[in-house]
């Protein structure tokens, strides 16, 4: 009862005075230190165990450490064929013979490799290729025949889930959903199982819903090409600039066998943090743990590491997309990661400048000027891991070239950097953000979300805690020094589509 009070009031505290200080958020943390048990397995899997007993519940929250920005070359999209493997059941679940079932799946995949190999020679023979495509055609079929559809999820659903799903960015995978605390250890059997023990059924199958989703998001959508258009522009180096989704090549040239090998090295317990939220016991927690997760493979072993670094942007970049769409304007900045001093500062300093309608470029090109019909900025795009981008856009209103709409942009941006940001506008900003962190702590599966990957990224879930503070020392010196010292031409970016000659 205690933790939702401490929410709740943090809450309120946040909405009424937009002040936090230093005393406020460590009676808080304190009040969560109380509910909170952690502990790492031999093998290096972590457990945040977060005690709620306002109803008979609990969230479970998987973030593993991996995400698009991990990804080898040539295989972009791997991320996320793999989380949707996570859904197609083990080895006895979702199956009907699974000692069968893997040796034709084990077929296939030395049959699509193959064709692949044909596909992508010097000068491929056709009647190969078509010999190739119809053997595993004929193996992709006799491998739906053993599987047993949903299963997976239906066990889920019949024992009271709900909210059962998963996401992949450009930092991270994460697997939730929640159950009534009573059917705990069901989720404990299921996830070990799962992660375990990947059959990658289905596997060809789901690498065309992952293309059928990139033909939706980034192909037939104008705002998704341009957005991938402009992150293979701003990064020449870092992976931050291929698209999560993956290429359309790279989608098909992807095996089983890579998936294998992605799996082998980053689902490893080291790379894995697991939160649970709600109605628990901790210590039956770690009991269950340990009899589910202790043999958990890849004891000691350490997930590859990103280690490219985008070289100094050296002057702007400008690229235009034609098109018969709605014109759209990306203007982007290379700053930092989540983890520099300066993070939180250019968080808020987003916020003031293009957040809501009480931002200054919605208030000046939005309302007063109607140069466009809508507006808006983010810091951390597209993750926050390593340096990341301070991106703006437009969509402007009829008759308004983009031109000038990106000029008053510029305007208003050094207006800012001479200093014109009040202390108003500081404590509102403040305000928003921290109450967006709070809302996100006001339930099981916030809650787990959250101190999973605070700790996964920052080393210690009380960074949730540590952040408000550092939000609450920011000034408008530090908003017009990062304005000044990251909002420069030199590391601009600027894409846009326009209408296509006639």
């Amino acid at each position: 009862m205690r933790l939702y009070k401490s929410i709740r009031v943090l809450l309120c505290t946040v909405l009424l005075s937009g002040m936090i200080g230093y005393q406020a958020s460590a009676q808080n943390l304190a009040e969560f230190e109380k509910k909170v048990t952690e502990f790492t397995l031999d093998n290096g899997l972590h457990f945040i165990i977060i005690e709620r007993h306002e109803a008979p519940v609990a969230s479970f929250y998987t973030h593993v450490n991996v995400g698009g920005a991990d990804e080898p070359v040539g295989n972009t999209g791997i991320a996320h064929i793999f989380e949707h493997m996570a859904f197609k059941g083990t080895k006895y679940i979702g199956t009907t013979d699974w000692d069968e079932e893997k040796k034709v799946i084990a077929e296939m995949d030395e049959t699509y490799k193959a064709w692949l190999q044909e596909k992508f020679s010097s000068n491929p023979d056709e009647n190969i290729l078509s010999e190739k495509w119809a053997k595993f055609e004929e193996l992709q079929e006799k491998a739906k025949t053993f599987v047993v559809n949903n299963e997976f999820s239906e066990i889920i659903q019949n024992n009271g889930g709900t909210g059962l799903n998963a996401s992949t960015g450009s930092d991270l995978t994460n697997y939730y959903y929640s159950l009534p605390s009573n059917k705990a250890e069901l989720w404990f059997n299921l996830e070990a199982d799962r992660f375990k023990n990947p059959t990658y059924r289905e596997f060809y199958v789901e690498k065309e819903v992952v293309r059928e989703e990139r033909r939706m998001r980034t192909e037939s959508n104008p705002t998704g090409r341009l957005v991938e258009e402009f992150l293979a522009v701003a990064y020449t180096a870092h992976p931050y600039g291929r698209p999560v989704v993956g290429w359309n090549s790279d989608i098909t040239a992807t095996t089983i066998e890579d998936a294998r090998d992605f799996y082998e090295d980053y689902y490893v317990p080291s790379n894995i943090t697991i939160a649970i939220a709600g109605d628990v016991d901790p210590k039956r927690m770690k009991k269950l743990a340990e009899e589910y997760f202790g043999d958990f493979r890849g004891k000691g072993r350490v997930a590859p590491s990103v280690t490219t670094i985008e070289p100094t942007q050296r002057g702007e970049r400008r690229f235009t997309i034609e098109g018969n769409s709605q014109p759209v304007l990306i203007i982007g900045y290379h700053t930092v990661s989540d983890t520099h001093e300066d993070f939180e500062a250019l968080n808020l300093l987003g916020n003031i400048i293009s957040t809501g309608r009480t931002s200054v470029l919605y208030k000046k090109m939005v309302e007063e000027e109607k140069l466009a019909l809508l507006i808006g900025a983010s810091n951390g795009f597209p993750g926050t891991r390593f340096e990341s981008l301070f991106l703006t856009f437009a969509f402007p209103n009829q008759g308004v070239e983009l031109d000038t709409l990106e000029q008053r942009i510029y305007d208003e941006i050094e207006i800012v950097k001479n200093g014109s940001i009040t202390q108003e506008e500081l404590d509102r900003a403040r305000t928003n953000i921290r109450a967006g962190i709070i809302r996100g702590l006001a339930n099981n599966t916030g809650l787990a979300l959250n101190f999973a990957s605070t700790h996964m990224t920052k080393g210690d879930w009380r960074d949730v805690f540590l952040q408000l503070e550092r939000y609450n020392d920011v000034t408008l010196d530090d908003l017009q020094r990062v304005a000044n010292k990251y909002l420069i031409k030199q590391t601009r970016t600027v894409g846009a589509t326009v209408k296509a000659d006639s």
